[in-house]
């Protein structure tokens, strides 16, 4: 009796704990059978969520919602399973053993997108602004933003119009945006596609746990050693649009049980052009990271990675020129000795150390510690071609010297040149002829007849005429951050952040070749020319670069021309409150910044000496101090668990980028007049439908931006108001830049059967400029700022470049249970605008060289010549497709890509030049017969490419 009385009780003491609805389950690689740790269980439309532990188990047990739900599990490089579950009151519903695949399509897309996005998100460098895929290579899950990384980028297409400055990429939290133009130098981490697949993306303002974000999103590459799958990779690469070939190793040894892991990689890139001629591709890459587990609350990480590598670039062509040449032409590549020689090589030194200690503190709070380093340098080669020789003659000394361009092609050397009157001669059309039939059969950059000009000077004792010259940043940068996590309740998160950085730059031109000759005179033959009298006779220190060292012979390795030092201090604080509940989740967010920049000139620039009442160029600016900060916030309301509705919005300042702050860094110590911190006010709101068969998301967005900054720099010949002096290179200075961008996000996709998705993405959008900002000009060819009737340019409702601002897309997923796979999407693209002339609507326009209005000035005429020009729309079909095996304990497989499988020929953007900007001299040029003489330049988009990676995997 007493047996039976202890079962009853037993029984009714277990009674709570076998009535609790609960779901369970063990999640297991699909191949492999091994346990995986650290999933992601979420039960859709609730707070439930979870993570496997290290027997790849889960249990969520809390308040678990009966009925039909929606499970998902997901795991980092793993394909996201999501599947209906129907939960009964007061049962356990276990799901046994849950199987996930490797997403080797994303795995290998991304590492495709990686090799190839460090090569076009460097276009700032070529005047069409970086792009924003940064943060969408790890946004897979998405279908509008895979679509516009995968599918879309090779056009320069901008998700909501922005480019990577507007987004913030973080390594181990620490942030690695450039502080010269606030963008990511992605071939800082190149080559290292291993190391980085463990990746968090924050797309927009959302909470994030490590800053207070961008507009573009947050990316943080997660490369903490510990965090690597355990096992060996190796890898080889073969594509035609940067490089030709591509070859790594890694390993990772996982979390051993002594507390250690590491992971080492070694990678090589190489090529001698890509899709485009002549743009040579040399780089190599090492990573490791070391991480010791001190006991159950710390942890001890350092990652370092060093990938120098060598590009060869290229530039946008004119009409002209394409039509002679083809898309494929490359004027800065030229033969020496039966080699393939650039002109413009850009060089990328800048190691990276980073120190990360973890801190457990408790199961509801965490600190994140991490320090930073980086140092190196970033090298541009051009052609120097005005090289000079002292000379006295008669108690008289004067330089002699100077060349003209060299490049292949020099508006003087193509046949419009010598067609451009209105009635060419005979003779101008045997020129032109010649001019063809030497573009069309050579077109390339002579590299002997430098070698020649300056062994003929040499001979006479003169310097050189030519030179390479590298413009060369030589960074040295110091971050620290604190981050703070910790749950105040069950619903209740707050993230902190407090940040510092400091750059210490060193901005010089060194000879990089002498090209054969002995020496460089260091002075500025076009200053020399103006400043001397008609016999050449120097009458000013006006020449010389370092007026403290004239007339100074210079060899290979020495810095010329200028050398400035900018010194950067940035202090930030972030905290963000997260509210997460059954209906709502909402969260508060603000920042603020200390941003203070100077410069400190280390050559006198004759044009700009230290005098009495000038700002000079030698020695400290004046000392930039800008506050800044900002507030968001947003919720999610779940009206179901298929049907939310997301909302973004915040308001913040930034501080101007130290590109935009001096007038021109290389030769004085001007700071930008009215400089002021950007402002910027965004909202977005999202209708998100999530079903066991469709998923979509339908986005309507909102950013302002007011007085914003930019600089740009370029030779006019058409300054009206300086009559016969209308030629000068000018520093362009746009201040109080107010702009639009809104516009709708669609991305939907449909699991018609196990193995066969379907997916369609738009984006519709309208990027413009709302106002006239201020224009002004600065050069050392005339005195002060040169202003234009009221100081503005009438850019208001002009389009901003940067890609298509309309694009679609439909395609297909077929995912085969053996292991392979293929998907196909057909892209259509339109509304693209040139980059117009500035100066070209300013007053300028209007001003005749005597400075009075132009006086047959038409404004029907001037209206069709100053409309903004739209680029042609155009359809991309891409494919893609893989297959992988298991061969005892390793993985084999393969990935292949194809891009514009149709070979469309296409504009990715371009660029009206500023050669001509009064209204006679643009209606001359446009009118011509045989095409304008400076005509617009366009970035034209590649042919057909192909990317195909074999891999295996242990």
């Amino acid at each position: 009796m007493k047996y039976i009385i202890f079962k009853l009780l037993l029984v009714f003491a277990m009674l709570p704990v076998i009535a609790q609805t609960s779901v369970k389950g063990t999640v297991i690689d699909r191949i492999t059978s091994e346990k995986l740790t650290e999933v992601t269980v979420v039960l859709e439309g609730s707070n439930l969520t979870t993570q496997t532990d290290a027997a790849g188990a889960f249990v969520l047990t809390q308040n678990v919602p009966v009925g039909d739900q929606i499970l998902t599990i997901s795991k980092n490089g793993y394909v996201t399973r999501r599947f209906p579950v129907v939960i009964n009151e007061g049962r356990t519903l276990d799901l046994g053993e849950v199987t996930l695949d490797v997403d080797v399509e994303t795995e290998q897309r991304l590492n495709g997108l990686i090799s190839l996005s460090d090569n076009d998100l460097n276009g700032e460098d070529d005047g069409i602004g970086g792009l924003n895929v940064s943060g969408l290579l790890s946004a897979g899950r998405d279908t509008f933003l895979s679509a516009a990384a995968f599918d879309w980028s090779a056009t320069f297409f901008r998700p909501r119009g922005l480019d990577n400055a507007n987004g913030k990429v973080l390594i181990n939290g620490i942030e690695m945006n450039k502080q010269f133009n606030g963008r990511p130098q992605w071939g800082n981490w190149g080559g290292l596609n291993d190391a980085q697949r463990n990746r968090e993306f924050t797309p927009g303002l959302s909470a994030n746990e490590y800053s207070f974000g961008g507009l573009g999103g947050t990316t943080n590459i997660i490369m903490r050693a510990s965090q690597y799958r355990k096992g060996g990779r190796v890898s080889y690469a073969a594509a035609n649009r940067s490089y030709q070939g591509r070859i790594m190793g890694s390993y990772s040894s996982g979390l051993r049980a002594d507390g250690w892991a590491f992971t080492i990689l070694a990678s090589r890139r190489f090529g001698n052009e890509g899709f485009v001629e002549g743009t040579l591709y040399d780089a190599n890459s090492i990573f490791a990271a070391v991480e010791k587990k001190i006991n159950d609350k710390h942890s001890l990480n350092v990652t370092s990675f060093f990938t120098p590598n060598r590009r060869g670039r290229s530039t946008a062509l004119t009409q002209e020129i394409f039509n002679l040449k083809g898309r494929q032409y490359n004027p800065f590549w030229g033969y020496q000795d039966g080699e393939k020689r650039n002109t413009r090589i850009r060089e990328i030194e800048e190691p990276v150390f980073l120190l990360n200690h973890y801190w457990t503190v408790s199961d509801k709070t965490s600190i994140n510690t991490n320090i930073g380093y980086q140092t190196g340098t970033i090298k541009n080669s051009r052609i120097d071609n005005n090289g000079t020789t002292l000379i006295e003659s008669n108690g008289q000394q004067f330089f002699a010297g100077g060349a003209r361009n060299p490049s292949p092609d020099y508006y003087q050397l193509l046949p419009s040149f010598f067609l451009q009157d209105a009635n060419p001669t005979p003779g101008d059309f045997q020129n032109a002829f010649l001019a063809q039939q030497e573009f069309v059969n050579d077109g390339q950059f002579d590299w002997g007849r430098l070698y020649e000009s300056n062994a003929t000077l040499r001979s006479q004792g003169r310097n050189a005429l030519y030179a390479v010259q590298n413009d060369v940043i030589e960074d040295s940068q110091l971050s620290a951050n604190i981050i703070l996590n910790t749950a105040l309740t069950d619903h209740i998160t707050i993230n902190a952040n407090v940040s510092y950085r400091n750059l210490s730059s060193e901005n010089y031109a060194e000879i990089s070749d002498l090209l054969g000759a002995t020496g460089y005179l260091d002075i500025d033959s076009f200053t020399e020319a103006e400043s001397g009298d008609a016999s050449g006779d120097i009458s000013t220190d006006n020449a010389q670069s370092d007026v403290r060292n004239p007339n100074r012979i210079v060899g290979e390795g020495d810095r010329y021309k200028y050398n400035y030092e900018i010194d950067a201090d940035v202090v930030s604080g972030f905290a963000q409150a997260q509210f997460k509940y059954n209906k709502v989740d909402f969260y508060l967010g603000g920042t603020i910044t200390q941003t203070n920049y100077q410069r400190n000139g280390l050559f006198e620039n004759g044009n700009f000496q230290n005098v009495d009442g000038s700002v000079g160029s030698f020695g400290n600016s004046e000392k930039l101090d800008f506050s800044t900060g900002g507030v968001k916030a947003g919720f999610t309301y779940k009206i179901t668990g298929r049907h939310l509705v997301d909302v973004n919005a915040g308001y913040y300042t930034n501080a101007p980028t130290i590109r935009n702050s001096f007038v021109n860094a290389r030769q004085n110590n001007e700071i930008v007049e009215g400089l002021e911190s950007e402002q910027i006010q965004s909202i977005d709101v999202s209708y998100i439908f999530r079903s066991p068969i469709v998923k979509g998301r339908l986005t309507g967005y909102y950013t302002g931006f007011e007085k914003g900054t930019d600089i740009g720099f370029y030779f006019t010949e058409d300054l009206g108001g300086l009559g016969d002096n209308g030629d000068a290179f000018v520093q362009e200075v746009l201040t109080n830049v107010d702009r639009r961008n809104m516009g709708i996000e669609l991305g939907l996709e449909a699991q018609i059967l196990p193995t066969l998705k379907l997916k369609a993405s738009a984006s519709v959008g309208q990027y413009t400029y709302t106002n006239n900002p201020n224009l002004y000009l600065r050069s050392d060819d005339f005195e002060g700022a040169l202003r234009f009737g009221d100081g503005t340019t009438n850019l208001n409702d002009v389009h901003v470049a940067g890609g298509p601002e309309k694009a679609f897309q439909l395609g297909f997923e077929y995912r085969d249970p053996n292991f392979w796979n293929i998907g196909v999407t057909t892209n259509f693209f339109s509304n693209a605008y040139i980059d117009v002339s500035n100066l070209a609507r300013s007053a300028n326009f209007l001003t005749d060289s005597d400075g009075l209005p132009i006086n047959d000035f038409d404004q029907g005429v001037a209206r069709d010549l100053l409309k903004q020009q739209q680029f042609n729309d155009y359809f991309l079909v891409n494919i893609v497709g893989g297959k992988s095996w298991r061969v005892n304990d390793y993985f084999l497989g393969f990935f292949a890509t194809i891009n514009n499988v149709l070979d469309e020929e296409y504009v990715t953007g371009g660029f009206e030049q500023s050669r001509n900007a009064t209204f006679r001299n643009v209606r001359e040029d446009k009118a011509r017969e045989n095409g304008p003489v400076f005509g617009p330049r366009f970035f034209f988009g590649n042919g057909t490419t192909y990317y195909v990676n074999f891999y295996v995997r242990f």
